[in-house]
């Protein structure tokens, strides 16, 4: 099995698809994309040259996926949601050489019409809720909703909600799995600590 690219899609030479990814209708892939396997880009997704992105990745409608961005493996990006690279953009104004790093770790959700802006880092397995503007590092397992987002919650890994409080110590169960969650000095982990 190689890549599926649909026959409206363009994927510049030079761009790397994995085993089994899926580029849809009218989607756009520059050439030094790097993209891993069991990937699927929905309609009208953009990735840009200096985007790297892992295994087992779902890219939704209506998504661009700009210079600087890199998605870990496992990640959920929702339809429309908006990656920047340019922290304060002019038109008269070239700022190509300011693009502000962005890396999006294992198993993240970004929500439907979310936004990520450029520099900020979202950690592994948070979940940021649809219409939320993320402006600052978001920590592993945070639940995140608002403009601009805060920390309402914590998420398993599996994507249910857990309860522990927002700050100091606890312990949970995620209810769909039965893995046990720590939470010590305002970090989440998998596990008892």
């Amino acid at each position: 099995m190689t890549a599926t690219i649909h026959s409206s899609a363009i994927v510049d030479d030079g761009a790397v698809l994995g085993e089994g990814s899926r580029v849809w209708h009218f989607a756009h892939v520059c050439g030094g994309a790097r993209i891993g396997a069991g990937c699927s880009l929905g309609q009208n997704v953009f990735v840009g040259n200096d985007v790297r992105i892992g295994d087992n990745v779902k890219i939704q409608n209506n998504v661009s996926v700009y210079d600087a961005v890199t998605i870990e493996d496992d990640v959920f990006c929702g339809p429309s949601m908006v990656f920047t690279n340019v922290y304060n953009p002019r038109s008269a104004v070239t700022r190509k050489d300011e693009y502000r790093k962005t890396l999006v770790k294992r198993g993240a959700t970004l929500g439907a019409n979310c936004t990520i802006v450029c520099g900020t880092t979202v950690g592994a397995y948070a979940f940021v809720g649809a219409g939320a503007v993320i402006n600052r590092d978001v920590p592993d397992f945070a639940l995140m909703a608002g403009v601009p987002a805060r920390q309402i919650g914590w998420m398993s890994r599996f994507g249910e909600r857990l309860a522990l409080p927002l700050k100091g110590a606890g312990e949970a169960v995620c209810a769909a799995t039965g893995e046990r969650y720590a939470l010590r000095d305002g970090v989440c982990s998998v596990g008892p600590a």
